[in-house]
């Protein structure tokens, strides 16, 4: 795995995240607006005749639990990804490093941030990313 592989692992489970939750506020939706089935008529029969809600109900506990495992992750992630980052000796460097891969700024807000030109945050970057050292599992 490359450094940038390694450090991009946050923010593509971030956007996995914001999609998780997007899907669950969809969800949330459907549950509110589903009719319940009439319960006072009893039908015996082989299919399930649970409310169309409740299965909602259910996908959005499960929802919720994924996005709270995937929180946990990614809190874990970026917490392993800064003591990575600190280890560069150059501030620099290091900087470009927590912005870039923390923040998730664009190579123009990090020159905005450390008074620098795209090309010399560029290449900070690709100095920096010669000098991280990815833990091994």
């Amino acid at each position: 795995m490359t450094p940038q592989e390694y450090f991009r692992q946050t923010y593509r489970l971030e956007y996995k995240i914001r999609y998780d939750i997007e899907e669950l506020a969809s969800l949330r939706e459907l549950a509110t607006s589903l009719a319940a089935v009439n319960g006072d008529e009893r039908v015996q029969t082989s299919r399930n005749t649970d409310a169309p809600f409740i299965k909602a109900i259910e996908k959005i506990a499960e929802m919720e639990e994924l996005i709270n495992n995937e929180v946990n992750r990614l809190m874990e992630l970026k917490r392993e990804a800064q003591q990575v980052i600190s280890q560069v000796d150059d501030m620099d460097e290091r900087l470009v490093l927590k912005y870039r891969y923390l923040h998730d700024y664009t190579w123009r807000q990090i020159g905005q941030k450390l008074y620098a030109d795209e090309r010399t945050v560029r290449r900070w970057h690709a100095k920096a990313l010669k000098h991280v050292v990815i833990p091994q599992k």
